[in-house]
């Protein structure tokens, strides 16, 4: 093969190479799921436990200590924490961080036996322990029904249609519904009228309780087909059954429950959380994703799907949205391109200034297909563009540009010199490509630490690792392949000269060669200047603030309120709802800027980002979430919120906080309550 030929194929290769970056990328982009925090396994449990009647330390004692004593017998477990109130116990179990979300499904059924298996060693009235192993679930979309005219049974039958609805999105993994109040039928039994007629109250009991079991009256053959026997009796409304017979067996007189007692549809009257929307009662309803989708265009289809079903909602009934977490990520995409395409443009200007217009093009292109190109590999692995992702792909653009400068640098200066094109570019190359291959191997194991690690916040920051090692792989790969390749399109070869010039005779090399000269004569005192800066950097980072991620950008924040232990939950609610009217009242009087207003009473709301920790469950606890027009609003409306509640509610305490963007133990808030909590570690 000849020069002219070899020459011709590594054109057509490196334009192949080009064009495969430029398509692919851009295809690799529109595929790729986009999520706002990566996918994370919360390896916790809750194994919640009632024992009506019994003091917190009768709950710990009987109840709490043999399901802990089963639970530690778990490999796989790091701790136990549990929380011990009247009536009820709430254990929460970790697991290892070594354990990853294909082993937790074992682990989990492991926990159950062990939980089954205990239940007999628990007092006589101690109900069913429930297992909740879903406790991580994630949803993305969290809206609220409400209705002035509506009550919690009509909301509930719309939830539901909702949620069987909306679960047949393609994308959708599940639709939760949680506030819901149980239903009740209340029988009131006059005590004279019982004593008078000489009715037995056990025996009126029995009766109620047999009276709606179904049972098997078995069958009977007739000709070619069996019948069923069904036997009648089940109560359909309150109105049958205050007309069941409760007259003595061998009595002559026919008595009805109806004329010894007051009957009457009512709803529980202790019920485990209650959602309040704008002051309403209100139904919860949580959407969460698919493993790996693109929620924005999931979000959009689920939109589409209540927009379609609009026309059967009920007049007065609102669906209010809490969270959509597809419009976030979709402007933390837009927020990315935008931010994407001025890093470029800033990169581009600076070596403008420095380099000169054709240097700077080149690598403000090298850096266009270097980011394209790592598109395509996220898409191979299956990274997702969200928080983390993204973040590395922004912290790589200043070192994406690092290995093609060298290159750029080494053609330029071996032009200056008289070399053709060719010979400068592969004179650069030899010299220069496993030292820079070097530096890029150092470069990506600085952030080894982050993904290797095999704890929470190795799992939650993984991307980050992985996203840095691809780009910065790549940008080697281009550095000595496609730079080289623009090089010498864009550049032309020197006019010979008889005399060689030196290269570095500008303005920034005679300033910087005059700089190292007089530190290295003045050794001492270079040496005690830059250890005085060392000593002081070191100083001054004990005030920066020691936050890995900033509060999110989302306009939310949270305001926790505590009643004194013992309060009922409806007196709760009664509390929470003079503060809602307040807070809207003063809104409508003075625009302070809140879009939206929701409370839960009762327990924290459904996991609607990955790094909201929902409250277990306290009748004396109520949150509100309070969204904001804007950042800003959020960061001036805080301080009244927090003022005024203190002002005109002095009976709670309260604790304000915004959303977060990354995994953190939020501080507990010190209260003087009755309820025990235990903590054991299991080694």
């Amino acid at each position: 093969m000849s020069v002219a030929e070899y020459s011709i194929n590594n054109k057509v290769i490196s334009w192949m190479f080009t064009l495969l970056l430029l398509i692919g990328g851009s295809v690799a982009f529109t595929g790729l799921g986009q999520l706002e925090f990566p996918e994370f396994t919360i390896k916790q449990a809750l194994v919640i436990t009632a024992y009506p009647g019994a003091s917190p330390e009768q709950v710990e004692e009987e109840v709490t200590l043999p399901l802990e004593n089963a639970l530690q017998q778990l490999d796989g477990v790091k701790h136990i924490t549990s929380i011990n109130s009247a009536g009820l116990s709430q254990i929460q179990i970790e697991i290892k961080d070594s354990y990853d979300k294909s082993r937790l499904p074992q682990v989990w059924d492991e926990m159950r036996r062990k939980v089954s298996d205990t239940e007999g060693q628990l007092p006589p009235g101690t109900a069913t322990p429930q297992v909740i192993d879903d406790f991580g679930d994630v949803y993305g979309i969290l809206l609220n029904l409400s209705g002035d005219d509506f009550n919690n049974r009509e909301l509930s039958n719309y939830a539901d249609f909702l949620r069987r609805e909306l679960v047949l999105v393609p994308g959708v993994k599940k639709v939760s519904v949680v506030g819901n109040i149980t239903e009740q039928v209340v029988i009131e039994i006059s005590q004279q009228k019982l004593s008078a007629l000489g009715l037995d109250q056990s025996y009126i009991y029995s009766l109620v309780n047999n009276q709606n079991v179904v049972s098997n009256a078995g069958s009977i053959v007739i000709g070619d087909n069996r019948i069923r026997l069904h036997p009648t009796g089940e109560f359909s409304s309150v109105k049958e059954l205050s007309r069941l017979v409760v007259s003595s067996p061998g009595s002559t007189e026919l008595i009805y429950l109806g004329d010894i007692a007051h009957i009457a549809k009512d709803y529980d009257e202790t019920p485990s959380v209650i959602y309040h929307n704008r002051g309403q009662l209100a139904l919860s309803l949580g959407i969460s994703f698919s493993s790996g989708v693109n929620v924005v265009d999931v979000g959009e289809r689920v939109n589409q799907r209540i927009q379609e079903l609009e026309s059967q909602r009920p007049i007065g009934m609102a669906l209010d949205t809490v969270y959509n977490q597809s419009h976030e990520v979709d402007n933390t995409v837009q927020g990315f391109l935008i931010n994407l395409l001025e890093s470029i443009g800033i990169v581009i200007a600076v070596l403008l200034l420095f380099m000169g217009l054709r240097s700077g093009l080149l690598m403000g292109l090298i850096l266009l297909l270097t980011i394209l190109g790592t598109f395509i590999m996220m898409k191979v692995l299956g990274i997702e563009l969200q928080l983390i992702s993204l973040g590395a792909l922004i912290i790589a653009l200043g070192m994406l540009v690092d290995n093609a400068i060298v290159i750029t640098e080494g053609v330029l200066i071996g032009l200056q010199r008289g070399k053709t094109r060719l010979a400068a570019a592969k004179l650069i190359v030899s010299q220069t490509q496993w030292p820079l291959l070097g530096a890029t191997i150092i470069a990506i194991i600085a952030f080894a630490p982050i993904g290797l690690s095999q704890n929470a916040a190795g799992e939650f920051c993984r991307s980050l690792f992985q996203v840095l090692m691809i780009s910065l792989f790549i940008s080697w790969i281009t550095a000595i392949t496609l730079t080289p390749f623009f090089c010498n399109v864009l550049f032309k070869d020197a006019e010979p000269t008889d005399e060689e010039s030196d290269p570095y005779k500008g303005w920034l090399f005679t300033a910087y060669r005059g700089t190292l000269s007089f530190v290295l004569r003045n050794r001492i005192v270079t040496l005690l200047l830059v250890l005085a800066m060392l000593v002081s950097a070191v100083f001054g980072f004990g005030y920066i603030k020691n936050v890995f991620f900033p509060a999110s950008n989302t306009p939310i924040f949270f305001v926790d309120v505590w009643m004194p232990e013992g309060t009922d939950i409806k007196a709760t609610e009664r509390f929470v709802s003079g503060i809602e009217q307040k807070l809207m009242q003063e809104d409508e009087k003075n625009n302070t800027g809140m879009v939206h207003l929701s409370s839960v009473i009762g327990q924290g709301a459904q996991r609607f980002v990955l790094p909201y920790q929902p409250e277990k469950g306290y009748a004396a606890f109520a949150q509100m979430i309070i969204e904001m027009e804007d950042l800003d609003a959020v960061k001036a409306y805080m301080p009244e919120v927090e003022r005024y509640l203190a002002e005109q509610f002095p009976q709670a305490q309260y604790r304000l906080k915004m959303m977060e963007n990354g995994l953190r133990q939020q501080p507990k808030l010190k209260r003087v309550f009755t309820v025990k909590t235990h903590k054991c570690s299991v080694l």
